[in-house]
């Protein structure tokens, strides 16, 4: 799917989110404090924040400033406690892309994150087509004319995200940037692993998923 950096300071509201991000197939990692955030989003870019307004160092409004004063156009979910019409204004017009309240349900969180994500990437419909290929976002499933495919975690973050660039190289840093997080301990071929077996499983009706010497992988369009 992608990778998401979550900046949160409660450790069991982190430990609870980083859990719902993983479970849908995500690349998360965790900062606790806003200079830590922006210490992660200069060296190892994510493709959405996740931010807490009420940091221990630095407020998450000044994150968003930083953040946007610097160039950087990753979408910004704003997590706060704060029910206050005037803070909802002033995050959205330093940057921020969408609001949560807390106390928040975890199927909002995870239709909000998926709606950033698929805007962010281009590709706004939850359900994507390719040949004989059907994978539904929302719900993490995929099938190959009609035959439900069972895929891996990771398996499905790498399909989710060649689909997405179907008939394009996605090259192979960015597929391990966005299904790997920071903390993962990556071995040389795992990329290659997974990729192995999603040929393995798309066979013989699928697309076929072609290697890029030197450059990537790509989605077959056609």
């Amino acid at each position: 799917m992608a990778r998401v950096l979550l900046v949160e300071d409660d450790p069991a509201l982190s430990r609870g989110i980083i859990a719902l991000l993983k479970a849908a197939g995500h690349a998360a990692d965790s900062a606790k404090d806003g200079e830590t955030a922006l210490y992660l989003m200069n060296s190892e870019p994510s493709s959405l924040v996740i931010l807490d307004i009420g940091l221990p160092d630095m407020s998450g409004f000044e994150v968003i400033k930083r953040l946007r004063a610097h160039g950087c156009k990753t979408p910004i979910l704003v997590l706060t406690a704060r029910d206050n019409i005037a803070d909802r204004v002033k995050g959205l017009d330093l940057g921020a892309d969408d609001y949560l309240l807390k106390p928040f349900n975890a199927s909002e969180l995870a239709a909000r994150v998926r709606a950033l994500l698929r805007r962010d990437h281009g590709d706004p419909s939850p359900v994507l087509v390719i040949g004989n290929l059907t994978i539904d976002r929302t719900h993490a499933t995929a099938e190959v004319a009609g035959r439900p495919l069972q895929l891996r975690r990771r398996e499905w973050a790498v399909l989710d995200r060649l689909t997405a660039k179907a008939g394009e190289v996605v090259s192979k840093e960015r597929l391990i940037a966005e299904v790997f997080s920071l903390e993962d301990e990556v071995a040389p071929n795992a990329l290659e692993v997974h990729i192995a077996r999603l040929r393995r499983k798309l066979e013989p009706d699928g697309p076929a998923i072609k290697t890029m010497r030197g450059l990537g992988y790509m989605l077959k369009a056609s």
